[in-house]
């Protein structure tokens, strides 16, 4: 059964994700994060570098948190 998955952008700040989408599994969620992380990492208007995607499950619990700049060559690969 799918399960709704929020993606917050954090940078000290929150920009709450109020819709969400539905993914059959977890790794669903977090490389949909992986791909939003690297679309904004490409996209010269995004500046700050501590700004991440925050996965939060339906329960509002935090279940991966994806760095939009990693600060580890291996975070990019990884």
């Amino acid at each position: 059964m799918p399960r709704t998955y929020y993606f917050d952008m954090k940078d000290g700040g929150a920009i709450r994700d109020q819709t969400g989408l539905q993914f059959q599994t977890v790794g669903g969620a977090i490389e949909h994060s992986r791909d939003l992380a690297r679309r904004l990492r490409n996209d010269p208007r995004v500046t700050d570098r501590s700004l991440s995607i925050v996965v939060l499950d339906q329960d509002g619990r935090e279940v991966h948190r994806e760095p939009v700049h990693p600060t580890h060559r291996d975070d990019l690969f990884g």
